[in-house]
């Protein structure tokens, strides 16, 4: 990440206070010194109406004296903190609020044109010339019979409303400020909810890229970023089981390939050298033919276990009678049964009981579980295989009576390789990867296999499979 999102978050806050000083700068100044000039021209407007239709008027009626309407007009002055003048159409003005009244050196003003202002009631300029600076002007006609007489004209400054607009603006920028470091708890938020997760996630990722799965992230949140990492997390686990698994599937082949290939080695070298008389050979070929025997079985093995692992494993499913696939497996145990005098009972549920499976493969099933269970039985023993049905599941169970599988050695039985310490002395010539086979097949069935086993008492394996309802009673 390089920090690039970090510094693409804070180039884009330092973008937001940049232009939000921008806007308040060109368009909010703009507008709050045009509202503040039409609102002021209004109020002027109002007075200059008010002095037209009094003073003004009655001054043009003969009704007051020019000194009268000179004293309320400095009087409006001084509120307002504006000029006030009565003027005639000819721009000659008589009264001013600024001056004293002089009717010998009266100004005029040159030019003067009240249609100025337009369709509006005011205008900003320096008023014909007349200031050096620009004026905020409204007029208001003085009418008598009828007619226009003169006009009420009001003038202040723009620079006051300058002066306005600038302190409101202040305070824009003041508000802007605060507003701006307000946010910058948004910024510590994303700092620390989500770029230093971020971080440790990536920082992860990295470690598990070099190949260290035991890489430790710990990341306290309960949203998604928290449920990222602790997939990422257990995605890690679960890769660094598989690959200490592959460390152990390797040197457990390694071991379970090494010691026939000595022995066979063995045995050869003693017979070329004459270590073993001629006499003794079939004795000892019979042994390394033994030992062929237990290499080619575990490569089978690993060969089946490969491909009931690969994935869109194909099954070959058919409705069969598993009754008859439990008669006929059972049956291939004669010989061995015979050695051990251990008896097979079979309690299997109606004559025939139709099931939809891989056929060959529940026949391996079958096959693995005998084969453990009279290779852990006692002598002069029974092992019983019973099938039960329930709600159209079909329950094997296959039941032994012999050295039983310690507490905690349940859970790693299905381990490829794996055997138990009472095992190792009875099971010689075993993979350990009969059962794993067989867990397997029953999964690519989307079916479950249990056990149930107590040291010294024997062991049950219950596996189920789908019934085939055939419509029969």
């Amino acid at each position: 990440m390089k920090r690039t999102l970090y510094w693409k978050f804070l180039l884009a806050y330092l973008f937001f206070a940049f232009f939000g000083f921008l806007v308040v700068a060109n368009f909010v100044s703009g507008m709050t010194f045009d509202h503040l000039k039409k609102e002021k021209a209004e109020a002027l407007y109002r007075e200059a109406v008010i002095i037209s239709n009094s003073y003004a008027s009655d001054l043009y009626n003969n009704n007051t004296s020019m000194e009268t309407v000179k004293k309320q007009l400095d009087a409006l002055d001084s509120y307002l903190s504006a000029s006030v003048w009565i003027m005639n159409p000819s721009g000659r003005v008589l009264v001013d609020s600024k001056h004293p009244i002089d009717v010998e050196n009266q100004i005029v003003v040159e030019n003067f044109d009240p249609t100025i202002t337009g369709n509006t009631y005011y205008t900003v300029g320096n008023f014909f010339g007349m200031f050096e600076e620009d004026m905020l002007t409204v007029f208001a006609p003085i009418t008598a019979d009828y007619k226009v007489k003169g006009y009420v004209v009001i003038l202040t400054p723009v620079s006051a409303l300058e002066q306005s607009s600038n302190s409101l603006l202040n305070i824009s920028y003041l508000l802007l400020v605060i507003l701006f470091l307000l946010s910058l708890i948004i910024l510590i938020f994303f700092t620390e909810l989500v770029y230093i997760p971020l971080r440790k996630i990536t920082r992860a990722t990295e470690q598990y890229a070099l190949g260290n799965l035991h890489y430790q992230l710990s990341v306290d949140s309960e949203d998604e970023i928290g449920y990222l990492a602790a997939s990422l997390s257990y995605m890690a686990e679960e890769l660094a089981q598989g690959e200490d698994n592959q460390k152990k599937l390797v040197a457990n082949i390694s071991h379970d390939f090494r010691s026939p290939l000595t022995s066979i080695r063995g045995y050869l070298e003693a017979m070329l050298d004459g270590t073993i008389p001629p006499e003794m050979h079939e004795k000892y070929l019979q042994i390394v033919l033994n030992e062929t025997d237990r290499l080619t079985k575990l490569t089978n093995n690993l060969l089946t276990l490969n491909n009931l692992n690969a994935k869109g494993m194909l099954l070959e499913k058919t409705d069969f009678d598993l009754n008859s696939v439990i008669k006929n497996t059972a049956a291939t145990f004669e010989g061995t049964c015979r050695q051990k005098t251990i008896a097979i009972e079979l309690i299997l549920t109606g004559e025939k009981m139709i099931v939809h499976a891989d056929m060959i493969k529940i026949q391996q099933v079958l096959y693995n579980l005998l084969d453990n269970a009279i290779k852990f039985s006692h002598h002069d023993s029974v092992i019983k295989i019973e099938t039960t049905l329930k709600h159209n599941k079909v329950f094997v169970s296959v039941k032994d009576n012999g050295i039983g599988i310690p507490k905690d050695s349940l859970k790693l039985i299905w381990d490829r390789f794996y055997k138990t310490d009472l095992s190792r002395g009875k099971d010689k010539r075993g993979t350990g990867l009969g059962l794993s086979i067989t867990r397997e097949i029953i999964k690519a069935h989307g079916e479950n296999i249990n056990v149930i086993s107590t040291e010294g008492v024997g062991s049950e394996f219950i596996f189920t499979l789908p019934c085939v309802d055939t419509g029969e009673d």
